[in-house]
């Protein structure tokens, strides 16, 4: 079984995959650019596109009925490693120890010219 998770707080799936899906204990995020809920592109820093991916994800993830402390898992695609540390510094700030399993790989590039993509897997406590 599986359940559509939607949110007006982050952008809306503008193709062919959902916002999340909830399939057992487990809530599945799609990949999250630094976009608003409106669809434009946010500008700027790393740190900039970091907190908007980190507050999409949020979102989505509260539409779940969960929040970041159940998070098992996260996938990084950043498309710049020089970023990495600044990157980690903020997506550390929205998590609690113990953290989520992560890999963090490097891409030629993302959606929309974005500098970072973001999904998780959280579990429903």
């Amino acid at each position: 079984m599986k359940q559509t998770v939607i949110t007006d707080k982050a952008a809306k799936a503008t193709g062919p995959f959902s916002q999340g899906i909830r399939s057992g204990p487990f809530i599945y995020t799609s990949g999250q650019i630094p976009i608003t809920k409106e669809g434009k592109l946010v500008d700027g820093p790393i740190e900039t596109q970091t907190h908007q991916v980190m507050k999409n994800l949020e979102a989505v993830l509260e539409a779940a009925g969960v929040t970041f402390t159940d998070v098992v898992k996260a996938s990084v695609f950043i498309t710049d490693m020089a970023d990495f540390p600044k990157m980690n510094e903020i997506y550390k700030s929205y998590l609690l120890e113990p953290y989520p399993a992560r890999e963090t790989l490097c891409v030629k590039e993302l959606h929309m010219g974005a500098k970072l993509e973001i999904s998780m897997i959280a579990i429903v406590p």
